[in-house]
């Protein structure tokens, strides 16, 4: 008998010829998660990807709980991997069971079973059968409910047999790295994480860029979005984070150019630069947390005119969502409540009482002339901060 941890895949096992090299980076990434608790073989086998630690001292449950947060993996189960040879399998599942129960207080199961192995003398609902009266027999506490079971012994017959009771879903999505890269406009609201998350979990590589207006924006709003870009990175793993000084660009804007644009000016420099960044690191587009009509910056007219300013692709995931959707998100992957601390970003320093809804692109433009940005841009480029954000801090060997 060994302990392993059963990975499960899904939209992978779609990807026909292709699916060798989806397998093969998710396993990759699997073991980037893993590095530092401990040697493990991976073991790929009929859809499934098992993790055997080499030692009994290895922390299942911190490993899991990593392992969740892996694009590309849809469940994992602590398993116990046992000879395929039916007598071994009652055994088994008669402790496992017992162990359960000494845990909690349960009634009522089911048995489920998969005859991967063909050479097992016996079919599915012929081990279902046998086990569930072994079970009976020798728990008399316990009874039969295939409908809603307290819980479900699940036995897999393949080379060796697989015993386990329980299924944590993960985050499922593309492995990392198997879809290009894009370019995060993250600020330190709700809804730029959000959006990273939704695209890295399409199997997207994440850079974010971040705009900072200090003295006007805080050391703590600064320390807000790192925190942020980390809590992302936990699903993806690392994270590049440019930080550009924005102050000196956001001046000349409140100064040169109509009230009621300043937000769409500042937002198509924003675009400006971030394209210029992604252009730098290869990255084949950009991503922003906007729905549409959620505030003036973002209605269709304003949409069309920050898009007009920049040429590669602009991914807006949250763009039908409303904010209660978009919490909900962020309840889900643990940024909301980092996303509400009071620290002001750089959009909420310079804001319009009265910004137009429907600017007009020629209007934008013409407006967007008075000022002098060319030579700003360069220097805020030249003068951005670039951090390396891990989500996940390697546990010592």
């Amino acid at each position: 008998m060994k302990r392993v941890i059963l990975v499960r895949y899904g939209e992978i096992a779609l990807k026909g010829l292709n699916r060798p090299l989806f397998e093969s980076k998710l396993i990759n990434n699997i073991r980037k998660s893993l590095y530092g608790f401990g040697k493990i073989d991976v073991i790929k086998s009929q859809s499934r990807i098992y993790i055997e630690p080499d030692g009994e001292d290895y922390d299942f449950e911190a490993a899991m709980e990593r392992l969740t947060k892996v694009f590309g993996i849809v469940s994992v189960s602590p398993v116990w991997k046992i000879e395929p040879e039916f007598e071994t399998i009652k055994e088994y599942v008669l402790k496992m069971v017992k162990e359960l129960l000494d845990r909690k207080e349960l009634k009522t199961f089911k048995v489920e079973a998969k005859r991967g192995n063909k050479r097992f003398p016996m079919e599915s609902p012929e081990i279902c059968r046998e086990l569930g009266a072994h079970l009976l027999t020798s728990i008399p506490s316990l009874r039969v409910d295939v409908n809603n079971p307290s819980f479900t012994t699940f036995v897999e017959v393949r080379e060796w047999a697989y015993i386990y009771s329980e299924i944590i879903t993960a985050s499922g999505g593309m492995p990392t790295g198997t879809n290009g890269k894009a370019m995060l406009l993250i600020s330190g609201g709700i809804d730029s994480p959000v959006a990273g998350w939704m695209i890295a979990k399409r199997g997207v590589e994440l850079e974010a860029v971040h705009f900072y207006s200090y003295p006007y924006t805080s050391e703590r709003a600064k320390e807000k979005v790192i925190e942020l870009t980390k809590i992302v990175a936990s699903f993806c793993g690392q994270i590049q984070l440019n930080i550009v000084p924005f102050t000196d660009i956001q001046l000349e804007i409140n100064e040169k150019c109509p009230e009621d644009l300043m937000t769409i000016i500042m937002r198509r420099v924003m675009m400006t630069i971030s394209e210029r960044i992604a252009e730098k690191r290869g990255a084949q587009a950009l991503i922003t947390g906007e729905s549409i009509g959620q505030v003036a910056s973002q209605t269709m007219q304003s949409l069309a005119a920050t898009n007009a300013v920049v040429k590669i692709p602009v991914f807006r995931p949250l763009i039908g969502m409303d904010k209660n959707e978009i919490v909900e998100i962020a309840r889900k992957i643990n940024t909301f409540e980092t996303s509400i601390l009071p620290y002001e970003d750089c959009c909420t320093v310079f804001v319009a009482k009265h910004p137009k809804t429907k600017p007009q692109l020629k209007s934008v433009e013409a407006a967007e002339s008075h000022a002098v940005l060319e030579g700003l841009i360069e220097k805020a480029l030249e003068n951005t901060e670039v951090l390396l954000i891990r989500g996940q801090e390697p546990i010592g060997e």
